[in-house]
């Protein structure tokens, strides 16, 4: 199981880093606006069914309900590792067979102005990480667990807890996402439809994640959530609270 769980996270991890890559356009062979040729129709109709996959995929198998049923055919502790394995051959789906649109819809030409745009935008992937090593990196990429399981240890409780990020906005990593795919020094209109579409799932996303969260901590998640925005950062801070979950 430990190298089951280590296969899924490695895959993760290759895959994250060339998304990064294909959604700034830098440095892999082939990014959002390359790709093989469709008619406008055709490509947006593929474009919208592939992310309608990940969405699908990534939002389901993330409920309990689905778990409960899931854990019936995968044991426990590579039921995490086993979700981030299919979230990541959805992403990978999405990269490999997205039709690309590369008319533009904004292109910023100020050398100076497009190295800040592309520091912001590398900045709200920096989030997403941070986001992730500021709950438990490794518990939610489905790692810990198959090591707790290899040492014979039981499954880790969950804990409701609110490091600093925590305490600015509800959920750093969408907003860091969304930072990322929106703060574009160039836009295409694949480019385009790609952060609208994701924004969408974001937000559509969060009410489900948000219920789940209250069905687990009730009270404590309700307070939480009136002190603290759920994407944007506003002046006034919370007060001390300790407790939180994973995104």
């Amino acid at each position: 199981m430990t190298g089951y769980g280590m296969l899924a996270y490695g895959a993760f991890v290759v895959v994250f880093l060339y998304a990064i890559g294909w959604v700034e356009g830098l440095v892999v062979p082939r990014t959002i606006d390359e790709g093989p040729a469709a008619p406008t129709a055709v490509a947006v109709l593929v474009d919208l069914a592939l992310l309608s996959i990940f969405a699908v995929q990534h939002s389901v198998m993330a409920r309990p309900w689905f778990k409960r049923r899931w854990t019936r055919l995968v044991p426990p502790p590579i039921e995490r590792a086993t979700y981030v394995l299919c979230a990541t051959a959805a992403l990978a789906l999405v990269m490999w067979q997205w039709r690309p649109l590369p008319q533009q819809v904004w292109d910023v030409e100020t050398p100076w102005l497009r190295v800040v745009l592309y520091v912001v935008s590398l900045g709200g992937f920096a989030l997403v990480l941070t986001s992730t090593f500021a709950i438990d990196h490794f518990d939610l990429f489905g790692v810990r667990q198959v090591i707790r399981n290899q040492l014979g240890m039981p499954a880790a409780t969950v804990e409701f807890l609110t490091p600093r990020l925590y305490r600015i906005v509800r959920h750093p990593l969408y907003a860091g996402f969304l930072i990322a795919f929106w703060v574009a020094p160039t836009m295409s209109v694949g480019g385009l439809m790609f952060a609208a579409v994701t924004t969408v799932y974001v937000l559509v996303a969060v009410q489900f994640e948000e219920h789940d969260l209250i069905g687990t901590f009730g009270d404590r998640y309700r307070i939480y959530r009136t002190q603290v925005p759920m994407l944007v950062p506003r002046r006034r801070r919370m007060s001390p609270v300790r407790e939180l979950s994973r995104p």
